[in-house]
């Protein structure tokens, strides 16, 4: 079987942890086509004109090949195709991805859905026989596909949710058993926070809640944080403030924070092999990669409870931070009060569980048995190649 990846995201983190590679008989073929050529000839102008001119996001999501990748299936992650060849999508939020359709869903209430001629086009190549399986990361996705769904008649909705069903990302376990340490003064208690969006994932709050306990409280922890502090200018809303804030921190910092840029994904899961306690407290995450990681190596994770992380953190595994969210999970924070409210509720909470933490560390090996069988059960990557090899043989027989 002849499987049909977009050759421009062959190295996609997303696309190696859910589509690449996992069926050891299928080969996986580079494609290209109209939109990644668009998209090619966009970011190019856009470098050379030194301007953001031509936007590059809806053309990141959609696809056009006109049959010339002689391939048996195509699939995506949170793309469409317009074309014959059968296909599926993977997708973390909803499908079609295109940036009105996003943003009809950032505040407490959602906005009115504008049914622009790209959007229409999108709900078609869904409708349509080649489109095969949309496939939901999670049951949050999934809420919000149904969500946007009612936008459409009844059997238009109808024929798209039949296709849909629900997979979690597959991770094998990395460690078979965590370890017992008698933390204190001479083993603090390590703490791992692992992405590029610093201010998104909470790092501001991180710092200070850490900062706080520390000073205040003389707490035995320390932060290891793996992060380029780049500004993603999304939830969180930083400034280039903001960053020069976090790296002068950083560099104050030295006796409680490690800090690590730009460093391959294996050396990350040996520096999480030798932490603790992992940590997500994000304002915005479609799903949260990094706390199965964490898991994996036997780290509980303390994290918010937005989208699908109530799903796979909570408090017999982990701990969660109760923030303020609309109706689908995703936090509140379109405007300055909505950010305010949320950093001081991750902050607080950090500080609660932290402390808690600290007064008790057994916690942590209790918690980590449970993650690691946690990750066995529930994100088993032989039982997800499994369920994708009949995803695809059901959409060659169909």
């Amino acid at each position: 079987m002849k499987i049909g990846v977009l050759s421009y995201r062959f190295d996609y983190y997303t696309y190696l942890r859910n589509i690449l590679f996992k069926l050891p008989e299928a080969e996986y073929v580079p494609v290209k086509d109209l939109y990644s050529n668009l998209r090619r000839a966009a970011l190019f102008a856009n470098r050379n004109l030194n301007k953001g001119l031509f936007p590059t996001f809806d053309l990141n999501n959609q696809f056009d090949d006109f049959e010339l990748n002689k391939v048996d299936i195509l699939h995506f992650s949170n793309g469409v195709s317009y074309g014959r060849t059968p296909w599926v999508s993977h997708f973390e939020t909803l499908l079609p991805r295109f940036s009105t359709a996003l943003t009809r869903y950032h505040g407490k209430t959602k906005l009115p859905l504008e049914m622009t001629p790209l959007l229409q086009r999108g709900f078609h190549a869904l409708k349509s026989p080649s489109c095969k399986r949309i496939i939901a990361w999670s049951q949050a996705a999934a809420e919000f596909e149904r969500d946007l769904l009612t936008e459409l008649p009844f059997e238009d909705r109808e024929v798209i949710l039949n296709k849909m069903t629900v997979l979690h990302p597959p991770q094998e376990v990395l460690v078979e058993h965590p370890l017992e340490h008698p933390y204190g003064r001479s083993q603090p208690i390590r703490f791992c926070l692992v992405g590029d969006g610093f201010f998104r994932k909470g790092g501001k709050e991180v710092f200070l809640a850490f900062e706080s306990l520390i000073k205040k409280e003389h707490a035995d922890i320390k932060l290891v944080l793996v992060s380029s502090i780049r500004l993603d200018a999304y939830a969180a809303q930083e400034t280039e403030d903001d960053r020069n804030w976090a790296l002068s921190f950083i560099e104050e910092n030295p006796d409680w924070i490690e800090h690590y840029q730009n460093i391959p994904h294996i050396q990350v899961m040996e520096l999480m092999k030798g932490c603790d306690v992992g940590l997500l407290p994000t304002y915005a995450d479609t799903y949260g990669l990094s706390v199965l990681e964490a898991q994996a190596c036997g780290l509980p994770v303390i994290s918010t409870d937005v989208r699908a992380l109530p799903e796979i953190n909570n408090t017999d595994v982990g701990w969660l931070i109760r923030v303020p969210k609309n109706d689908l999970g995703e936090a509140l924070y379109s405007t300055p009060e909505d950010r305010q409210r949320l950093s001081q509720q991750i902050q607080i909470g950090l500080e609660t569980i932290v402390r808690s933490i600290n007064a008790d560390p057994s916690v942590i090996y209790t918690k980590a048995l449970k993650s690691i069988e946690r990750i066995r059960e529930m994100h088993d990557p032989a039982a997800y190649a499994q369920r994708l090899r009949e995803i695809y043989r059901e959409a060659l027989e169909s």
